[in-house]
Parts: C-alpha cells; sequence; structure tokens
C-alpha cells in the first residue's frame, strides 16, 4: 500500500459505510484484510496504485491513483467483493445509502432516515451537526467535503 500523500488529488475514492461501529478487535481484522487487499489489488495485471484504511471504526475508505493504472471493470469488482465479504463476516450493512452517519459529541453514530429526520426534528441534531457525505469521489473532496455541516450538506434534503 501507497502512502496516502504521494496520491493526488483527483485520486478516486469509494466510501463504505457501516450500519454500526466495529469493536477493536473488528477494526484489526478489517484493518488487515484491507491492507492485504490493497497489496495484492491489479487491475489487467499490472499493480493499482492504491491505498484504504477503516475510518472512525465504521467507514472503509479506498482510493487509487486513476493516472497511474485505472482499475477496470473486473478490479472494482473485486474490491466489492472485499467489502461484500467483510458485511458477511461481520453482520453489518456498507450499501444501505439511506443510513446517515453524523457526529454528537465526537462520536460517529448512523441513523436510518425516518430516524435522522426525527432527530432533527427534536433538536438532537441541527444545521451545524456534521455529517458524513460518501458520495464525493476524489482525494480532495474527501478532505474537504466527507465531513460537513448538515444545514450545507444534501442530507439536509431528508428532513
Amino acid at each position: 500500500m501507497i502512502n496516502y500523500n504521494e496520491l493526488p488529488a483527483d485520486a478516486r475514492v469509494w466510501i463504505y459505510q457501516s450500519n454500526r461501529a466495529f469493536t477493536a478487535i473488528e477494526s484489526d481484522t478489517i484493518s488487515e484484510k484491507i491492507r492485504q487487499f490493497i497489496d495484492q489489488w491489479q487491475s489487467h495485471g499490472k499493480t493499482v496504485k492504491g491505498w484504504g484504511m477503516l475510518q472512525y471504526n465504521r467507514f472503509i475508505l479506498l482510493v487509487v491513483d486513476e493516472g497511474y493504472e485505472a482499475p477496470s471493470g473486473c478490479s472494482i469488482d473485486s474490491s466489492v467483493a472485499l467489502i461484500r465479504e467483510i458485511e458477511q463476516q461481520m453482520e453489518v450493512d456498507f450499501f444501505d445509502r439511506m443510513n446517515f452517519a453524523y457526529k454528537q459529541d465526537n462520536e460517529v453514530l448512523t441513523a436510518d432516515r425516518a430516524t435522522f429526520a426525527e432527530l432533527y426534528q427534536k433538536g438532537t441534531i441541527n444545521k451545524d451537526t456534521i455529517v458524513f457525505n460518501n458520495l464525493i469521489t476524489t482525494k480532495e473532496a474527501l478532505e474537504n467535503q466527507w465531513e460537513v455541516a448538515l444545514g450545507s450538506s444534501w442530507h439536509a434534503r431528508m428532513v
């Protein structure tokens, strides 16, 4: 795995959000699976210049320098297979796009769409609450637009 800082700003990003936080032991297991996958990730027989990690014990981040070797459909499929394997092993859901993550008291929590709207209506969360925009697609966006205030995010339409 390459150093994250070696990746260009336009490097491609995929974010997979779990519907629950992982324990320390689960996090270690997942981190090792990610490292092993990145170390062997290939596209058309060529090494993919990539990086990955588990963030906040809840998000799997995969980042690839497409200018070096763009991942093919098959290599992208292999990354999804990794996520599906972790999903089954850990009994979580990484593909529910209506499961919103937000920060509260420096803890990352998740809520389904209805609960998220209820939290807003009750004032538990507000326009200043930090939410995670998992729709971003570049390293630059990861660094600048992944964690944003609810009021300036697409999430605001859901409350």
